[in-house]
């Protein structure tokens, strides 16, 4: 499923907050401190940071909190960016999704 909707968001060009959200679901097992700075870092600098190449929509106060704490990441420091990249996935590109041709053939296809 999750690929799936992951190809089909690429078709919109819009597949940064999948990624964001899958980026965080693995940080968040991470247990090394050291590796979950350079996690932490990375996912910065991939979607967070203004120009980022796959900058996510979140608001200026999840954004600022997240710059106040990518020195010493916990591992809950992207929760607020991840639920908001959640909701508007929830909201306007799975509901497209579902009325997608890529859906729709997927549900219609007879079972193996």
């Amino acid at each position: 499923g999750p690929i799936i909707y992951k190809t089909y968001l690429k078709t919109e060009y819009s597949d940064e907050n999948i990624e964001f959200w899958l980026a965080c679901e693995t940080y968040k097992k991470i247990e090394s401190r050291r590796k979950r700075i350079s996690v932490a870092k990375r996912i910065f600098k991939n979607y967070i940071q203004p120009q980022a190449p796959k900058e996510i929509n979140i608001d200026s106060p999840a954004r600022e909190a997240i710059l106040r704490n990518i020195q010493e990441p916990t591992q809950s420091c992207f929760d607020e960016a991840q639920r908001i990249a959640y909701m508007h996935m929830e909201r306007d590109s799975y509901p497209r999704f579902l009325g997608s041709e890529i859906y729709q053939k997927l549900k219609h296809r007879p079972p193996d």
